[in-house]
């Protein structure tokens, strides 16, 4: 099959997911990749699996303003040229003899301008909706003393979200073929869209994701974009809960975020009297030994559409304690390969201790997890579930 791929992703989960997925499509088939200049090719360079990447130039101009103008979301892109630059990677696709493309979603509008012009069988893999999260961060921020410092400037990005979600609405809706990452994520689309997809359960690269025969270390890790919406806070909150004498050390590895939120957990964890660190951009060698280190994996963001976080962590052999939210329901088995609790500081502080205290129970959720991850969350599952999906839209268009 000959597939015509494009993405405007950011470092982060849905890159590491279309890296994943591209693995496993590359094997059997001719893809080619079309981007944007303003995608992340940095981050998990898709040319160390393909040769055929095309880089179209986003040009700047006066509106490239739009973005950077809100100090919380600064970008200099503007959204005018990025639509242009889109309807022309769809003009070079659709010459092509592609038998399906394979659109991701776009860092700055989420629902890319691409679905409109594309007149070949399209798969749009939705991570998740635009700003379903919105209120929830906007609270976050206002708890923490970093709402918007002026009236102008919080006009200014409720007048810009609204905008943009009414945007990412229009265009979801020249989506023909759907497809998601979770249940949970299929039911907010619905809501948000009133669009039905169809779930394609991604999956972590055990090859490299494996446990090491290495010693365990006082620390607890949790990984992510370093904004509000990924509970960070709350972790920390819930770790002052536990007694300083077995309190153990909070290490976050981030890849890019809000200066002004890290900036926040670090205050705050000096607050708590908590053993703080935040890690940035390491390699996944590095990542892979944090997760073997780590006694537990922590997470808790709020209405995670999937999370790919628990599942390296259960790969690796590390029990995760969550929050049952979201995705994380749908990955974490409760009492097996981990504990999932309610969005509660004590509860989740109590489970932390149950499981440090108790190395049989941790030796146990290790062994599950492992086993589960490489029964059904591989690669190799990922890409077949994700393959089966391009077919069906290629009978169906």
């Amino acid at each position: 099959m000959k597939i015509a791929v494009f993405h405007n992703l950011n470092s982060g989960g849905a890159k590491r997911a279309l890296y994943g997925n591209l693995n496993f499509l590359v094997e059997n088939n001719e893809v080619d990749v079309f981007v944007p200049s303003t995608a992340n090719e940095e981050y998990l360079p898709l040319d160390d699996l393909l040769n055929n990447i095309k880089v179209f130039p986003v040009k700047n101009n006066f509106y490239r303003s739009l973005y950077s103008a809100i100090k919380y979301f600064p970008s200099k892109t503007s959204v005018f040229e990025l639509k242009k630059t889109q309807h022309i990677i769809a003009e070079e696709i659709n010459k092509g003899k592609y038998d399906v493309v394979l659109s991701e979603q776009d860092r700055f509008t989420m629902t890319p301008f691409i679905l409109r012009y594309i007149k070949k069988p399209l798969v749009y893999y939705c991570q998740q909706p635009n700003n379903f999260r919105y209120e929830i961060s906007k609270k976050l921020y206002r708890e923490a003393g970093l709402a918007y410092k002026n009236f102008v400037e919080g006009l200014y990005l409720e007048i810009f979200n609204s905008k943009i979600v009414k945007h990412d609405i229009k265009y979801a809706n020249y989506s023909k073929y759907m497809v998601t990452n979770s249940n949970f994520s299929k039911e907010i689309i619905l809501k948000s869209y009133g669009i039905n997809s169809h779930v394609s359960y991604l999956g972590v690269d055990n090859k490299i994701f494996k446990p090491l025969d290495i010693p365990k270390e006082n620390f607890v890790l949790s990984v992510g974009q370093c904004i509000p919406e990924k509970g960070f806070e709350f972790i920390l909150k819930s770790l002052k809960k536990i007694n300083p004498d077995k309190r153990p050390v909070f290490i976050l590895v981030t890849d890019h975020g809000n200066d002004h939120w890290k900036n926040y957990l670090l205050k705050l964890a000096n607050e708590l009297d908590i053993k703080f660190k935040i890690l940035n951009m390491i390699s996944d060698e590095e990542l892979v030994l944090l997760y073997n280190k780590a006694k537990l994996v922590v997470y808790t963001p709020y209405l995670e559409p999937f999370g790919l976080v628990p599942l390296e962590s259960m790969s690796c052999g590390t029990p995760v304690v969550g929050v049952k939210e979201g995705g994380v329901s749908e990955t974490v088995l409760d009492g097996k390969t981990g504990i999932l609790t309610e969005r509660n500081e004590t509860v989740f502080a109590n489970n932390i201790e149950k499981l440090l205290n108790n190395p049989e129970m941790i030796s146990k959720f290790s062994k599950e997890s492992i086993k589960v991850a490489n029964n059904f969350w591989t690669l190799k599952n990922s890409g077949k579930r994700l393959l089966e999906h391009l077919n069906r839209a290629i009978d169906l268009y």
